[in-house]
């Protein structure tokens, strides 16, 4: 299951490549549009509320035994963070997640994805202005060409393949 970032869609060009590289793995996607996006607004709902929604799809859905493997772009990298216990992920992808705010790094968002108890991919733009987290205990980072938006579906889809080919998860 793969969630959006709060600027953009489920089209975006990392969240595409991810999906494209987990059915070359023979894995189902579901790409899940927030509640806010569905009703038009541009503007994400507090951390509580795309959570509860994030939940809220995944008990709606039969995966018949199937392992839960959630993540997202930004935004939606927090929200799968955030429930991946809850929920009963057996890992976390992060595409571009934000370690901080521009230009605020005091504002760490690190102990998120830190919180995650299962194997993480991160897959950040190396000039990412929202930061670049360390790798960690279960977290392997890939650092990719680009910002934020990493623009590239291919380059993404690589880095997504090559770990789930690990079979980490």
């Amino acid at each position: 299951m793969l969630g959006h970032g709060a600027g953009g869609g489920v089209e975006s060009p990392d969240l595409v490549g991810a999906a494209e590289a987990a059915h070359e793995a023979g894995l189902s996607v579901a790409l899940v549009e927030q509640p806010y996006r569905v009703a038009g607004r541009r503007s994400p709902a507090p951390a509580n509320q795309l959570d509860a929604a994030w939940v809220a799809v995944i008990e709606q859905l039969d995966f018949g035994g199937v392992p839960l493997l959630t993540g997202g772009r930004s935004a939606g990298a927090r929200v799968a963070c955030r429930t991946a216990a809850d929920v009963g992920a057996v890992a976390v992808l992060c595409l571009a997640f934000p370690v901080h705010p521009p230009g605020k790094p005091e504002k760490s968002r690190l102990e998120e994805l830190d919180a995650v108890q299962v194997p993480t991919l991160v897959v950040q733009g190396e000039s990412d202005p929202f930061g670049n987290p360390p790798p960690g205990p279960n977290r392997t980072v890939v650092r990719i060409p680009g910002t934020h938006s990493l623009r590239s579906s291919g380059t993404v889809a690589a880095a997504v393949s090559d770990w789930l080919e690990t079979g980490v998860w």
